[in-house]
């Protein structure tokens, strides 16, 4: 556990290093000044349309920054020929991997709380009322989303050659189930076989992200979700999130380093 803390360390020092971290700053103050100008309005939906711009900004900054930090960590390890002294500590290919997943995942989550912080403070002081149970639980179920992409996209560092296409690959797939994946149950329905039978089985082979969008629950102010019903979400992340990991693991040990 200490070297898999030590590697986890050192992807946060690096991810707030590099211009990542100053991107999240400059859209967390713009999404600020965004909401204080509700002010000028005198209309409670146009704090609402405020509040659905800022949440998808949180979504689409947190989501790009998680999924280029996790695509580089493995081939810039291999390509700066770091990862033999790594290797030689010794520290196992399997604590490579969970200590880069880590490190991603908590530098991720460090994020989500600047962005979810700032969103509350500013609409609580505009609203003068504020869910804190139910942003506490939208950003922790975002948090639990960005666990399977992020180790969907450390198991395409492995697989694929280079960091922009496995970058842009895991974006696409991650939009495309966000998308649609929650209607290719009803799309199967009309197909003709074998068509149907191939795509009921992607419906529930695929990790429905969708399920921890909690952004209409928020912009609308609605009741907090059962607690039973996060805890089942998140049970369901972490197994697809150890499902793309223990396949990185498998990956990762049987190819060669020197590619």
């Amino acid at each position: 556990m200490n070297a898999i803390f030590a590697l986890a360390t050192v992807v946060i020092k690096e991810l707030y290093r590099r211009k990542d971290f100053y991107v999240l700053f400059i859209l967390t103050v713009l999404m600020t000044v965004v909401m204080a100008s509700a002010n000028i309005f005198n209309d409670d939906k146009i704090v609402g349309y405020l509040k659905e711009i800022c949440l998808l900004l949180v979504w689409i900054s947190a989501l790009v920054i998680s999924v280029a930090t996790a695509s580089r960590q493995i081939p810039a390890e291999r390509e700066n020929r770091t990862i033999f002294p790594l290797l030689a500590k010794p520290v196992s290919r399997g604590q490579v991997i969970m200590g880069k997943f880590l490190g991603c995942w908590l530098a991720s989550g460090v994020a989500l709380l600047v962005f979810y912080l700032f969103l509350g403070v500013v609409n609580g002081s505009r609203e003068h009322q504020l869910q804190v149970i139910g942003y506490l639980q939208a950003l922790w179920m975002q948090w639990m989303f960005l666990a399977i992409v992020i180790a969907m996209v450390l198991l395409g560092s492995i697989i694929f050659a280079a960091p922009s296409s496995n970058a842009t690959i895991c974006l696409v797939v991650v939009l495309g189930i966000l998308l649609l994946g929650r209607y290719l149950n009803l799309v199967a329905i009309h197909q003709a076989e074998p068509m149907r039978t191939i795509t009921s089985v992607i419906y529930f082979s695929i990790p429905h992200l969708e399920w921890f969008d909690l952004r209409e629950r928020v912009i609308n102010d609605n009741p907090v979700v059962a607690w039973n019903k996060i805890a089942l979400a998140s049970l369901y992340a972490a197994a697809y999130t150890g499902v793309f990991l223990f396949g990185t693991w498998i990956c990762f040990r049987r190819q060669s380093l020197s590619k």
